[in-house]
């Protein structure tokens, strides 16, 4: 069930309506949101239910080992071994799912250059929608409560709505247990104010994943991806790297805003998972705009522990490297995304040698802009490819010249939606912010007619439900 889909919106209104309804019983109204929960990630496929299930049980089970056994002295060893469980249970689940064939395929690969014949070692397995976000989530529950840092949640349903929130559940924002369960045990509100910054929020991610993503990648980027040497050249082939920068961007913040704006509605808070991160002005920088709850997980269960910038910097390069590469590879079962996150990892590694990770301002701050946008975009081709060698031919594609008639066939829409896209993400947050508070003083009537008119204009621009592309990781 697609976020930009009719029937999800058909189902969010049923929500919206029963869990308001039912606000005087919090315990009713959770329960009932956790079976909302469950439903809709069974829409994907039920067998999967057993997963997070699985996961839910196993770590909240873990939780209640570690409450009884607190002192990390005394119960040290029971302590590591209930740690322990959670991260081989809930990494092992997401190993087998994600990485066995991968894997697999390098291990026969070497066997066969080596000279050794081997079986067939591949297991016919779908991966589970979300559960990388997921298995990612519930351990930060286990890990905060092994460090002390938070209390044990005592109520199974609680724990599992926690785990399921469908508004999050297949694509994120990673929420920790520590932002989230609270605001379960707390009598729900929701204002006027938050009534409309949620529809807001929706309707914006709505145009960036329908309006933008969706028209950039099948009018520019896929195109150009499926034959860089025959879909343009030169200036049109940078134009489809820029075209792709804006379509993951669009496609995954579009996402975190109508996850984030549903939520709201039903009176929770996600926090912000996207600050507008093509403003940045070093990888640093980048990364605390970029699908923040991922880079902030990865820090402090990854690399704080290796232990951060703490140990000088060739041990710091190291540990951003490590925590890079995994970084990409939690993104999906291929050599590019380890490459991605290797290239990442070199550039914060790079900048933070040169001392390029500090505040920059005036000219100097666009500049430093303009160089790592581009830089982030040199990622993102490696990010895209399906090897290095398509990889290469885009890149090569840069210094042909463009084809015959391509500027023709590639017509004016995707144009002007990258021009409305780039400008719109580096307008500065004062005007951004002037024009949503504009927005939410205008009467109902005049917000209802405008939603109206963004519905209309996604209608026409919609060519199907398209998935969403962090739907793969």
């Amino acid at each position: 069930m697609l976020f930009n889909s009719t029937t999800f919106g058909l189902f969010f209104c049923v929500v919206f309506v029963v869990a308001w309804a039912l606000r005087s019983s919090l315990g009713l109204r959770n329960a009932f949101l956790l079976g909302a929960s469950w439903w809709f990630y069974g829409q994907w496929s039920w067998r999967f239910l057993g997963l997070i299930l699985f996961s839910t049980v196993l770590d909240y089970s873990i939780g209640l080992v570690l409450d009884r056994h607190r002192d990390p002295v005394a119960h040290r060893r029971v302590r590591r071994l209930a740690i322990t469980a959670s991260l081989l249970g809930n990494l092992g689940v997401l190993a087998f799912f994600k990485y066995w064939n991968f894997f697999a395929g390098e291990a026969v690969d070497l066997l066969t250059a080596l000279g050794l014949e081997t079986g067939p070692i591949f297991t016919d397995v779908i991966l589970p929608v979300g559960i990388s976000f997921y298995t990612f989530q519930t351990l930060s529950y286990t890990i905060d409560l092994y460090r002390g840092q938070i209390e044990v949640e005592r109520s199974l349903p609680r724990f599992a709505l926690f785990v399921a929130f469908f508004p999050q559940l297949v694509a994120g924002p990673i929420v920790r247990a520590r932002d989230f369960l609270p605001q379960l045990r707390q009598p729900p509100r929701l204002s006027q104010g938050e009534l409309e910054a949620g529809l807001t929020q929706i309707f914006q991610g709505l145009l960036k994943k329908v309006a933008i993503a969706d028209v950039l990648g099948r009018s520019l980027v896929d195109p150009f991806w499926a034959d860089p040497s025959a879909a343009g050249g030169g200036w049109l082939s940078l134009l489809a790297i820029y075209g792709y920068a804006f379509q993951i961007y669009g496609d995954f913040s579009g996402y975190s805003d109508i996850a984030i704006g549903a939520a709201r509605l039903l009176g929770f808070d996600l926090g912000v998972n996207f600050r507008s991160p093509y403003r940045s002005a070093s990888f640093k920088e980048l990364w605390t705009r970029w699908h923040i709850s991922l880079s902030s997980w990865l820090r402090d269960y990854l690399y704080v522990p290796l232990g951060g910038n703490r140990k000088g910097s060739a041990r710091t390069s190291i540990n951003l490297q490590l925590t890079m590469l995994l970084g990409g590879l939690w993104h999906g079962a291929s050599w590019m995304f380890v490459a991605w996150g290797a290239w990442h990892g070199a550039m914060l590694a790079t900048e933070r040698r040169l001392g390029l990770h500090a505040h920059a301002a005036g000219p100097t701050l666009w500049l430093r802009r303009f160089v790592v946008f581009h830089l982030v975009c040199l990622g993102w081709v490696l990010f895209r490819s399906v090897d290095l060698a398509a990889a290469t031919a885009v890149l090569g594609s840069l210094v042909s010249a463009p084809s015959s008639g391509a500027i023709a066939q590639l017509g004016w829409l995707p144009l002007v939606v990258l021009a409305v896209a780039a400008v719109t993400h580096l307008a500065p947050d004062a005007w951004t912010e002037r024009v949503r508070a504009g927005f939410t003083s205008l009467p109902t009537l005049v917000q209802g007619a405008a939603y109206g008119g963004v519905l209309l204009l996604l209608a026409a621009v919609q060519r199907g439900e398209t998935p969403f592309i962090y739907f793969q990781f």
